[in-house]
């Protein structure tokens, strides 16, 4: 049954997505970081600094085991305070590894570790200002940076700072992504109260989308919750899909689309 403005569990609804949308749209964003990551690898892998490799192994083994006592909670106070210091040895090893590698894709995936915990610990201004860093990281791949440019549009986003998140998201990019991007304004928008903007932002989403025959269920429900009755569209049949397994320490599952196809969840 479709939401509309007068249901009953509309504004309930709307207070879901104004909170959790944004997370969701982060989501989406992560697992593609975690594709590209090892997209990029695979057509760079002659140039792998095996000491940049090494230390990024370390410290994504370490973000492993930080998420892992992280979803604990139950923690005893001694292994609560021993998670706080694997946190900060997480942070000191990805500041090392990006100054001493600040231009190699460790240090942008290092730094998406970071934006992450970040983040899972509501720390949003400190997640944007890591994304500007990994931003400012010239990887020479347009995926890469279409997926921190609208992470970083996400965290501001999240921080409250909606002129800033606009700014960032309203960047050009390439085509596969702005599905993704028009999804993220209409969040925007409708943080911003611009009930209009955020419809036609949604609007322009579900439209790219059908061009490629895909949905987005959690996109629907916000289209709905704000009166606009998207048009259904029939998923292409598809093969079993199987996720790429890295064979190097790259990808952290956990930054979108690529540089010449959208992959989502």
């Amino acid at each position: 049954m479709a939401l509309t403005p007068n249901s009953p569990n509309a504004d309930n609804s709307m207070q879901a997505l104004k909170q959790y949308g944004s997370y969701i749209v982060t989501a989406i964003l992560l697992a593609l970081a975690a594709y590209f990551g090892w997209t990029y690898w695979q057509d760079n892998h002659a140039r792998v600094d095996t000491v940049a490799a090494d230390h990024y192994a370390d410290i994504q083994r370490l973000n492993e085991e930080v998420s892992l006592a992280s979803q604990n909670p139950d923690l005893e106070t001694e292994a609560q305070e021993a998670l706080v210091q694997s946190r900060t040895q997480l942070n000191k090893d990805i500041d090392a590894l990006v100054i001493q590698h600040g231009e190699s894709i460790y240090a942008w995936q290092a730094l998406m570790i970071k934006a992450r915990q970040q983040v899972d610990n509501d720390e949003f201004t400190a997640a944007s200002e890591t994304l500007k860093k990994a931003l400012a990281i010239d990887l020479g791949d347009a995926g890469l940076k279409a997926i921190t440019r609208l992470r970083y549009a996400t965290t501001l986003l999240a921080a409250g700072d909606t002129e800033a998140a606009l700014a960032a998201a309203n960047n050009d990019i390439p085509s596969s992504f702005e599905a993704s991007q028009q999804e993220l304004l209409g969040d925007i928008y409708l943080a911003q109260g611009n009930k209009d903007a955020a419809i036609q932002s949604y609007n322009n989403a579900w439209e790219l989308l059908r061009s490629r025959q895909e949905t987005r269920a959690v996109l629907a429900l916000k289209m709905e919750s704000l009166g606009s009755m998207p048009e259904p569209i029939e998923e292409q049949a598809r093969l079993i899909q199987a996720s790429p397994t890295p064979v190097q320490p790259l990808a952290e599952a956990g930054a979108v689309e690529g540089t010449t196809s959208e992959v989502t969840q």
